[in-house]
């Protein structure tokens, strides 16, 4: 059994570390002794971000980081897993290292390949967004609001906002992020210029949500739970030293500034009275 032990342990893997919320000190004692013991170190750079940028963080772990965009993620996935049938990998990835579905296609790509690999998890949004003093377990679907465009404009997420509603439910909103995006004209002409990064701001998907809503009353279909009155609870940078978190209707929010990225918008569903306290203790009230 001891011989059977020793082998398991002693067989290498890829590893997806969860680097938490905030800094570089957020990353848990197993994670960091991964990082510091594997042969390389990938940081995933476009689902979230940290506060802080790559040259502290390689400072902080005593290790080179090489940065591994959605291209080479989600098109040259191989690349990461190369050696790692041979030697240890550690893939770093801001918040748990499942909170996004791409991460889960690289344990599929691992899989097929015959790689192991092993979970270090970390906070992230989904459980982290209990700072603003709303029960976990009273959260329905979580929804991403993404940014439209001229031609683009979907709103099956105003839709699972409504459901969650109908039932009391609050909705965690995961706003959208751009990094390392093409322009259409360049994506066609087939030219490697990139926009900058893009973070959507709360003031941003309220805007969105109230579009939303005037548009089905315009057309006799109006919403039945989700309003211009609807109360919301903004969250910015959560887990670091400058998290802020304050609360308004819907329609308040659009003249909200909570400075630099990530930012987090709930919608409040039916509050318990043990909420409706925390809540109150939690926020920095409404911010203009």
């Amino acid at each position: 059994m001891n011989a059977l032990i020793a082998r398991v342990v002693d067989e290498k893997m890829l590893y997806l570390v969860g680097l938490g919320l905030g800094d570089a000190k957020d990353i848990s004692v197993k994670g960091l002794e991964v990082v510091r013991n594997a042969s390389k170190v990938y940081l995933e750079a476009y689902t979230s971000i940290l506060t802080v940028g790559k040259e502290e963080l390689e400072q902080f772990y005593g290790r080179e980081l090489i940065v591994a965009d959605r291209e080479m993620v989600e098109a040259n996935s191989d690349e990461i897993l190369a050696d790692a049938d041979r030697t240890d990998v550690a893939f770093l990835v801001v918040g748990d290292p499942l909170g996004a579905t791409t991460h889960a296609d690289l344990l599929l790509r691992a899989a097929e390949l015959g790689v192991r690999w092993s979970i270090v998890h970390n906070a992230s949004i989904i459980n982290a967004v209990g700072c603003c003093g709303l029960q976990l377990y009273r959260f329905g679907e979580t929804v991403s609001i993404p940014f439209w465009t001229e031609t683009w404009k979907p709103e099956s997420f105003v839709d699972k906002i409504e459901q969650n509603l109908k039932v009391g439910l609050h909705t965690l909103c995961l706003l959208d992020i751009k990094m390392k995006e093409q322009s259409l004209e360049n994506l066609m002409r087939g030219r490697k210029v990139f926009e900058p990064p893009r973070f959507m701001t709360v003031s941003q998907a309220a805007a969105q949500l109230l579009e939303v809503i005037a548009a089905r009353s315009a057309t006799g279909t109006p919403l039945k739970c989700l309003s211009s009155g609807t109360p919301c609870i903004g969250l910015a940078r959560v887990g670091s030293i400058t998290q802020t978190i304050a609360h308004d209707v819907l329609a308040g929010i659009c003249r909200w500034e909570m400075g630099n990225p990530l930012h987090s918008l709930v919608i409040i569903g039916h509050l318990h009275p043990l909420e409706e306290k925390i809540l109150a203790l939690s926020s920095n009230a409404h911010l203009v």
